[in-house]
């Protein structure tokens, strides 16, 4: 059984940081894919970010490049995603989640298997 577990949400004021962290516990697939995905009250969830574990190719969305970065600690089996320059637009309960390479694309919901319970962050004006 995979167990993702999210931390590090929070409240910032805009221009501030914050950096989630996602543990991944379980056995995984043997190549597989981290994703970030957001989701704002009364909005879809939308992808934030990902990073394949092995390899570590990088995948942004538009609107946090430059921004965010995402990371992976293979000892610790955990995937961070760093947040910089917040503006109020990041506002949401952010996910971590997990799929196999091969599973569809790292930008779409559906193929990721597993979710973490989704921190919250919040960012005021």
């Amino acid at each position: 059984q995979v167990q993702l577990v999210e931390s590090g949400g929070g409240s910032v004021q805009a221009g501030g940081s914050l950096k989630l962290s996602c543990a991944v516990s379980g056995r995984t697939f043997s190549r597989y894919v981290m994703g970030w995905f957001r989701q704002a009250p009364g909005k879809e969830r939308e992808f934030v970010a990902a990073i394949r574990w092995s390899g570590g190719s990088l995948y942004y969305q538009d609107s946090v490049k430059g921004r965010f970065t995402i990371s992976r600690d293979n000892a610790k089996n955990t995937v961070y995603l760093q947040m910089n320059s917040l503006k109020p637009e990041d506002t949401a309960v952010y996910y971590c989640a997990v799929k196999s390479e091969s599973s569809g694309s790292y930008s779409f919901t559906s193929p990721y298997d597993y979710w973490g319970q989704g921190t919250q962050v919040t960012v005021s004006s």
